[in-house]
């Protein structure tokens, strides 16, 4: 089992498709009985054909001893045996009689299978109702649990997502972050506790994307006196764009772990080695500033003024991927859900779904963690520079948590975890500073705090609105050199860095201002 954190897992067929094996974790082999394709006897169990008119003879019974419950599931089931189950090259009964055994044991892998992937989601279902007693599986919205917005430049559209939000039957208690925009379900700066459930478009796409901090010992004077070094070195050990990957892959220890413990999760490893160490589009970015702190940050590090490295990126397409396989089950599996409520199904903890979708999350956050951890080291190690002080914190994730002396599943979609004394970073814009904040441990926001600025407004807008010959004095005027970033990106189309703080400051406190000075994103 791979697990970071706490464990969990991901609903996919088996890694070699029909008919092979695949791993469940602590629950053993769910693969199929291996066939011997040189047995040709004819057990007498079979009515032989020509082979395009197969038939295959299994009675109700036949089903219900390989574990097929009776009912509306015993109905599917019989459809698809005869011409459907030679045609998948099920030609003897014991085949299927073992293939629907694997089945029962594990539906959700087989969800992928050509033959019986219908038959497996309704066993998800049926198994993910049995396993939620306290309404789980059930679509039966609530009037509203309590949750509490800060910050007053947020789109009613979010308002409005965060009450449908905190409608559903799993909802316990939810917060809305003051960088709050439109999202898919749960808005992003939304914060979600759920009882015995995740929901993956409450985690969101980027599943894992992160900030990391690094604080080196190279003077201040570097970024006037070395720029074009710092310029040279930046470009060079970066790689940036939606289908970025290195012809060379780096090595590291997360592409060791298990990532075979469904299809799904095995099918994204390839492309995530290839982009191991790379940054994604959009607001993903690796920046030289100076980080000023005023009073020193413990035992750790010196009050003074610093030349820092900060990246912002995420789990790259292996989470995209997984992103959208765990949504999509979620969403069949609560297809009874108002339509403008679709993205927020949830997947029960007790079911295979959900112990799979807790697995890859966390594999996603050791992907992720793993790439700041390249792109810092090979940034570092090019400039010849010490390493004085590192740290970093992630957003798009769902924690195990306990507030109110219960339990709970704690999404933060673009929110940063602010417990008390838990260091964060916010940052705001290329052109505008973020910050290095403590958490205040507010139980009003579960802990929480914006993890930016916020959009203020959607990228085609920003797109039709600005062009760069609009931005280039404001850059000139924060001595700010963007390398490469796409003008969705301006400091215009997000909120005021500032307002934002001071409409957080009862859930964080400023430790230190970094000051961006270099920056490169996505072209």
């Amino acid at each position: 089992m791979c697990a970071w954190g706490a464990g969990g897992a991901s609903v996919c067929s088996p890694a070699g498709g029909t008919g092979s094996t695949g791993s469940t974790g602590s629950t053993g082999s769910t693969g199929l009985e291996d066939e011997d394709e040189d047995e040709d006897e004819n057990d007498g169990r079979l009515t032989p054909h020509p082979l395009a008119t197969y038939t295959i003879i299994m009675k109700a019974k036949d089903l219900q001893k390989a574990g097929i419950p009776s009912g509306p599931l015993l109905k599917l089931a019989l459809s698809l045996m005869g011409r459907p189950a030679v045609r998948a090259e099920l030609k003897k009964k014991r085949h299927i009689t073992a293939r629907l055994r694997n089945l029962v044991a594990a539906p959700d892998a087989f969800l992928d299978d050509p033959l019986f992937g219908e038959l497996a989601k309704a066993l998800v279902e049926r198994n993910a109702a049995e396993a939620s007693p306290d309404g789980a599986a059930s679509c039966e919205l609530q009037e509203g649990v309590p949750w509490r917005m800060w910050g007053s430049d947020i789109a009613p559209a979010a308002i409005e997502q965060m009450r449908n939000a905190a409608r559903l039957p799993v909802a316990v208690q939810g917060a809305l972050m003051p960088d709050a925009h439109v999202g898919y379900g749960l808005p992003i700066g939304g914060v979600l506790a759920t009882k015995n459930a995740v929901i993956p478009y409450a985690v969101g796409v980027d599943i894992a994307c992160r900030m990391k901090l690094t604080v080196t010992d190279m003077p201040v004077e570097s970024l006037d006196r070395h720029r074009d070094e710092l310029i040279r070195v930046l470009e060079a050990q970066t790689l940036f764009g939606t289908g970025g990957a290195f012809a060379r892959p780096h090595d590291h220890p997360v592409m060791h772990e298990d990532w075979d413990f469904c299809k799904v999760v095995a099918g994204t490893r390839n492309k995530a080695r290839q982009q191991l160490g790379t940054s994604g589009s959009g607001n993903h970015f690796v920046e030289y500033g100076t980080l000023t702190l005023p009073e020193p940050l413990g035992d750790e590090l010196p009050a003074g003024t610093y030349l820092a490295i900060l990246s912002h990126s995420g789990s790259r397409g292996a989470g995209a991927t997984i992103a959208d396989h765990f949504s999509k089950v979620a969403r069949d599996m609560h297809k009874g859900l108002p339509r403008q409520m679709q993205h927020l199904g949830w997947l029960p903890l007790g079911s295979d779904a959900g112990r799979e979708y807790w697995q890859a999350m966390e594999l996603m956050g050791m992907y992720a963690a793993a790439n700041h951890e390249i792109i810092h080291h090979k940034l570092t190690r090019a400039l010849k520079c010490q390493i004085l002080f590192q740290m970093e914190n992630h957003h798009n994730f769902a924690w195990k948590e306990t507030h109110n002396r219960h339990q709970v599943i704690v999404h933060r979609k673009g929110a940063t975890p602010a417990g008390k004394g838990v260091l964060g970073m916010i940052p705001g814009s290329m052109a505008t500073p973020g910050f290095l904040v403590r958490g205040k441990g507010k139980a009003a926001s579960l802990k929480s705090a914006s993890h930016g600025a916020g959009r203020l407004m959607s990228r085609n807008e920003a797109r039709n609105r600005f062009a760069w010959s609009d931005v280039k004095r404001e850059l000139e005027a924060a001595g700010v050199t963007v390398l490469s970033a796409g003008v969705d990106e301006v400091p215009g189309a997000y909120k005021d860095i500032h307002k934002v703080m001071r409409e957080q400051e009862d859930l964080v406190e400023i430790v230190a201002r970094f000051e961006p000075r270099i920056v490169k994103m996505a072209p």
